[in-house]
């Protein structure tokens, strides 16, 4: 209950369009409560006393009291639609919208298949369950109590035979509904498992040719498929029970009715109009249970995906953005004072510890280790991507969180490891560094990324790149990113092994065009010694310690990380220019 209030104050704009849904429910349901009244009147009154007079004015009654039913049907229909498509629009809106204000810890907690399914599936479910349960939500209860009133008004006797019947009917349906219930969110959670197998295949299609490995992810597909149907199936052949119940029980109670009630009417104690009535009062409470049992299975399926959603709404952001921080970079100098950072605060290691370092600004450093050394987490603690666990780390002199998140992050450029392009024009993508970039501006930033040395040939600034920038290679994407990066103006720019996709040649003339920029701080995560050689400051780090620190003359004459991996990539080029 406490996720239904919670999610229902996205109803905002849309409460009036319930509140008229709701009345114009009342209004139908009353009208329909009538009609069997009338038609009883109809019966024993007008047609067996032979007064046409009354039969014809109780008619147009009828008519009249059906067409009122059927208006509100229809209008409800237009209220309730516009209620239910404008809540689902602001509940995915703001769910959206909370999901931008997730740090980095946050979106580790979600896997991007279930993101996906919240945003969509689990929405569309909670709409289905406003459009299609609010009608039998607001009718049943009223049809049910008046129904049996009327009923035992009309005849208690006969009445008894349809109780007889009830308590079995709402047993069985609270029975059903116990089953099926615990069983969607088992079913959300098989189709969070095919989303991320879809996302995983079509993403890595190219991989997939490649290895001409198409037979084994069809059968992965097949048996996740395979899974959800069977889950499907499960859940689903429970939930329509209801119906094959509800019909038995439905035709015992006729059965029951009838013999009773012709017993009754041969014996003079009702009429055939009330018999008549009787039967049609008992038709609209068996469809209002019938309804209740559906909305009760309908309700679960949509509670389940509004504690899924409320999982996302209510998942705290990672860290304080702090809005009334400062607004602007003094200077791009990095400090990192004795700092420790772990992933996940239950994690037994630390990713990194005690580094203590200090970037010069202006000046070029270079990071080197080996795999899972701490480089990357390294430097996503500059624009607070993550927080440190322990220590200090400083941009421009002030501690990263006493920045204005956003205002950190427009002065701390990144180019990540995960290079990432968006479907549309080079033009558009570079301006994802800045919107107001002139087309000069962009060509500039090109020249210095060496976008230039490719770009007529893919059709300009105009070139479509396609999804993902899947119309361009790795080394063309990578030089895109850095382009785009170096049009927002940043202090301090990161590059996380940004040219490991290019040749030797093209990593030099990005790093002689970057040296022209003298006004930022240059942070280069590499794995190639040439990329960070002429570097101010070179950073080793071992296993999440800084190792050794120096200018590659320094490093080559004191550390034997260093000098290893210098010799190694020195005699492997060496021996690959012997080859050619």
């Amino acid at each position: 209950m406490d996720d239904l209030r919670y999610v229902s104050r996205y109803l905002r704009g849309y409460r009036l369009h319930l509140l008229v849904a709701a009345l114009l429910i009342f209004v139908e349901t009353i009208a329909e409560l009538v009609i069997p009244f009338l038609m009883a009147r109809i019966v024993d009154v007008g047609i067996t006393s032979g007064d046409l007079s009354l039969v014809l004015a109780t008619g147009r009654q009828m008519v009249a009291v059906a067409v009122l039913a059927g208006v509100c049907g229809f209008a409800y229909s237009r209220f309730s639609a516009a209620a239910a498509m404008g809540f689902g629009a602001n509940l995915r809106e703001a769910e959206y919208a909370h999901l931008q204000d997730y740090s980095f810890s946050n979106l580790d907690e979600f896997d991007s298949s279930s993101l996906v399914t919240r945003l969509t599936t689990d929405i569309t479910v909670i709409q289905n369950a406003f459009v299609m349960g609010i009608r039998p939500l607001l009718r049943s209860p009223v049809m049910l109590v008046a129904g049996l009133v009327l009923a035992c008004t009309m005849s208690a006797r006969l009445a008894l035979v349809f109780f007889a019947v009830l308590p079995f009917l709402a047993v069985a349906l609270a029975l059903i509904v116990r089953h099926v219930a615990p069983l969607y969110a088992v079913l959300q959670g098989v189709m969070d498992r095919l989303n991320e197998t879809l996302q995983e295949d079509l993403v890595a299609i190219r991989a997939i040719k490649a290895y001409v490995r198409e037979g084994h992810v069809a059968d992965r597909f097949e048996q996740v498929n395979a899974a959800l149907a069977d889950t499907a199936t499960h859940t689903f052949g429970g939930a329509v029970l209801n119906m094959p119940v509800f019909q038995t029980a439905m035709a015992i109670a006729n059965v029951g009715l009838l013999w009773f009630g012709g017993q009754m009417v041969a014996s003079g104690e009702i009429g055939v109009g009330t018999l008549t009535g009787f039967m049609s009062y008992v038709l609209l409470i068996m469809n209002s249970l019938n309804m209740i049992s559906s909305v009760f299975l309908l309700l679960a399926r949509a509670i389940t995906s509004v504690g899924r959603v409320c999982e996302v709404l209510c998942e705290e952001p990672g860290m304080d953005p702090n809005p009334s921080g400062a607004k602007e970079l003094a200077d791009g100098s990095v400090e990192f004072r004795d700092v420790s950072f772990k992933y996940n605060p239950a994690a037994e290691r630390n990713v990194l510890e005690h580094v203590t370092l200090r970037f010069a600004p202006g000046s070029t450093v270079g990071i080197l280790g080996g795999t899972g050394s701490g480089k990357s987490s390294l430097v996503q603690l500059v624009p607070r991507l993550y927080d440190a666990t322990e220590g200090t780390v400083m941009v421009g002199g002030r501690d990263v969180r006493d920045y204005d998140v956003h205002a950190l992050r427009a002065g701390v450029g990144m180019v990540l490891q995960k290079n990432v392009l968006f479907s549309g024009t080079v033009r558009d993508n570079l301006r994802w560094g800045n919107p107001d970039a002139t087309d000069e501006e962009i060509l500039r930033a090109c020249r210095l990324a060496c976008v230039d040395e490719f770009l007529d040939r893919i059709g300009g600034l105009d070139a479509d790149l396609g999804h993902g920038g899947g119309n361009v290679s790795g080394g063309q994407k990578q030089r895109l990113c850095i382009a785009r990066t170096l049009l927002s103006h940043p202090k301090v720019m990161v590059f996380d092994d940004s040219t490991s996709a290019v040749d030797t040649a093209t990593d030099a003339r990005i790093r002689a065009g970057l040296a022209q920029v003298r006004d930022m701080t240059k942070v280069i995560i590499a794995q190639r010694v040439s990329s960070v050689r002429d570097s101010d400051q070179i950073v080793i780090l071992d296993d999440g310690h800084v190792h050794a620190t120096g200018t590659h003359e320094e490093l080559l004459a004191s550390d034997p990380i260093y000098q290893e991996l210098y010799y190694s990539q020195t005699a492997t080029q060496e021996d690959t220019h012997g080859a050619e």
